[in-house]
Order: structure tokens, then sequence, then C-alpha cells
């Protein structure tokens, strides 16, 4: 499916971007630690990463979904890079944080998506039930109802003889599933959730309206197929050179 629509919080809450503290609704980072090789190399290693992975919600005039990002190809709506001294930052990125110097040995690189963010969003559509697992919600609801075992009994002790057979506890349980199932039908407690997709395609977010987004990828898969050919070429010449010797 294609959607677009404004970015809003996952629905435990708003969030906020692990090294920045900003809020937003999609965050990654990377912390990386300066060495100095034996040839004077400067190299970056990787200390610590992260992703988000709860889903935030998607408006439009229609409606709203959930997304989840696992797998999305994501372009943010901010991307910086800032040093310092220590294993996480001590202050927000700004001008006199931005450049390296021989003192900072920590590199921070975090994105994210900001929350009111005007997201196209390309993926697979699905429903679920807002109950992860019907049986789970029968067992929470009959071990409620054993809590008083005298009301219990008065409901589904059938032969009065002061405790529930197998049938009877059947029944319990019958009951149970159908208050749950009543339940989700009243509420339509259905969700529909973007996600990745099954079959390959892409999975894309991005703060792009549908025509830049397309028009992006067209250049992406342009640039693809000229490396390909590229490639294809240079092996091809390679395999002849060593032929000919």
């Amino acid at each position: 499916v294609h959607l677009e629509g404004e970015a809003g919080p996952p629905p435990e809450g708003p969030i906020s971007a692990p090294l920045s503290g900003r809020p937003c609704v999609w965050w990654d980072y990377r912390i990386e630690r300066h060495q100095s090789t034996a040839n004077n190399r400067n190299e970056w290693h990787v200390t610590d990463s992260a992703t988000s992975v709860a889903p935030f919600s998607l408006r439009d005039q229609d409606g709203e979904c959930l997304v989840g990002p696992v797998g999305a190809d994501v372009t943010p709506t901010s991307h910086d890079t800032w040093y310092g001294e220590s294993p996480r930052p001590a202050c927000l990125p700004d001008a006199q944080t931005r450049g390296w110097t021989s003192d900072r040995s920590y590199r921070y690189t975090e994105r994210l998506v900001g929350a009111g963010a005007r997201l196209t969003v390309l993926g697979e559509l699905s429903s679920r039930s807002a109950v992860e697992s019907l049986e789970q919600e029968v067992g929470k609801i009959v071990v409620g109802w054993k809590q008083d075992q005298q009301a219990l009994l008065a409901r589904f002790d059938r032969d009065h003889d002061g405790q529930l057979s197998a049938e009877e506890w059947e029944a319990v349980r019958a009951a149970a599933r159908e208050q749950v199932e009543g339940t989700l039908a009243t509420q339509g407690a259905r969700v529909s959730v973007v996600g990745q997709t099954t079959h390959g395609e892409p999975f894309l977010i991005a703060p792009l309206d549908a025509k830049r987004l397309v028009s992006r990828e067209k250049h992406r898969a342009a640039l693809a197929l000229a490396a390909s050919v590229v490639l294809a070429l240079l092996t091809a010449w390679a395999v002849q050179k060593a032929t000919l010797r």
C-alpha cells in the first residue's frame, strides 16, 4: 500500500531520542570511538548502536493506522553528527561540537523522524487484533473468576456437588472466550499495521510526497543499473585479459 499522513507517537505514549532527548516517533543512533593506528591513520570503531522498533501512528483525514518500522528503509527528518569526550554525549549537537578535534574521542550520529512529520509510507498492510493472544485473555478472565469461588460455583456447578467437573470447566472457558470475543466486537479492536513486506517489495518510510519519492527511487534504480553494467564490463575485460595471458 501507499499511504501519506502525519506521524504521531506510539500507542504507549511519546518517545524521545536516546542521545539528544529530542521528541520523535523513530530514532537510530551510533556511537564511535576514535583510535589511531600504528601508521597514523584515524579509525572510528562502533561502541554502541541501536534503532527504535516501536510502531508509531500515521494519520490522515480518513483515519489512522500504525507503522511498524522494523526492516524499513527510513529517510530521517534530521541527521546529526557531533563529537565529545565521553561515551555518551553530554550536550546537544551545536556549532561547537560538530567539528572533530584531537581531544574529542567520541563521535555521535543520530537520525530521527520527528513527531508531526508528513510521511509517505510504502509497505504491506495487515490487520491484527489489539489482543495479542485470545487464549491468554481467556486465561486472565478465568483466573479472575477463580478469586470468587462461591460465584463461580453458583454459575457453573450444574450438578451442585461443590466442585467443577472437567465438563463444567469447559463451560467456564467457553463463557470466558465468549466474553473476550464480545469485547473485541464491541470495541472494534482491530488495528491496521503497515510493516515489512513478505515478498521482497520495497518498505519505505520517507518525509517526501509520493511524486518525489518515486523520482528518488527511479534515480536510485538508474544508478544501481549503471553500476551493474560497469561491473559486468570490468568483469568481462578481466576475464578476457586473463584468457589472453
